[in-house]
């Protein structure tokens, strides 16, 4: 089973990109499934719902989310009624719609999405480790390939739950940060983790937004209008082969395409 998995889509930019080439990309690297984190798909923060119904269009199989899933008011009904639409599962209880799912596509093997929302350095949310345990439970023997999007901020701790979760999911991939990290590796376990997958978006950029006015931001403190960087889009990913019947990842590798 091979999957591609794409870091946080940004903006336009990086929606044009994965509506444009996602198939051509399926293809080519004769992908079985395609889980994105598009989180920041509309103006680079946030995800309305016609940015997601287009994304969810385009090739990929499963959406995730994270701190700014809730950002434009339009998505929360969305949630409600999409089962490829995820945001995280250790949000308050009364979120709009589910942070993980078992999917059981016809003619492939069954899989589950997991996602999570860190809490170092981020807005207080329920922990994901105690998450991660309840849903591990949840989730039948015959689903052994699981994937985990960790939407998280701290290198440390997107290390330490990808060893929490070792051997008891497929992936436990990062997202969040827009920069991708050269760690991809299979733990001893055989849980396979990148610390941080990307972003498919603006490659030269302020993560994804026009670096004068964060380099303004940063040299006066003063609040500056952010805007989407229009320089050429890169994606950016996890490329895995995963043992369908074992859960086990064969090969992981950090993906890029322009």
């Amino acid at each position: 089973m091979r999957v591609l998995f794409l870091g946080d889509i940004f903006g336009r930019p990086g929606r044009g990109l994965v509506t444009g080439t996602l198939r051509q990309v399926r293809r080519d690297l004769e992908l079985d499934r395609v889980v994105a984190n598009g989180e920041n798909a509309s103006g680079g923060i946030g995800i309305t719902a016609k940015s997601a119904r287009q994304l969810l269009e385009s090739g990929i199989d499963v959406l995730t989310g994270g701190n700014h899933s809730f950002r434009h008011k339009d998505i929360a009904a969305f949630f409600e009624v999409s089962d490829r639409l995820l945001r995280p599962a250790n949000l308050p209880e009364g979120a709009p719609g589910a942070g993980w799912r078992i999917f059981r596509p016809t003619g492939g093997p069954p899989y589950a999405v997991v996602n999570l929302l860190g809490r170092v350095f981020m807005d207080p949310v329920d922990c994901p480790f105690q998450t991660a345990e309840s849903i591990l439970a949840g989730i039948p023997a015959d689903v052994p390939v699981r994937l985990v999007d960790f939407h998280a901020e701290a290198t440390s701790e997107k290390k330490a739950m990808a060893y929490f979760l070792d051997g008891r999911v497929s992936a436990v991939l990062g997202t969040h940060t827009h920069v991708q990290t050269n760690d991809a590796q299979i733990l001893p376990k055989g849980t396979a983790t990148l610390t941080d997958c990307g972003m498919t978006g603006p490659a030269a950029s302020a993560l994804g937004m026009d670096p004068e006015e964060v380099i303004l931001r940063l040299r006066t403190a003063l609040p500056q209008r952010f805007v989407v960087s229009r320089t050429p889009p890169e994606m950016q990913g996890a490329l895995l082969d995963i043992d369908a019947a074992t859960g086990k990842v064969v090969t992981i590798s950090a993906w890029r395409h322009a």
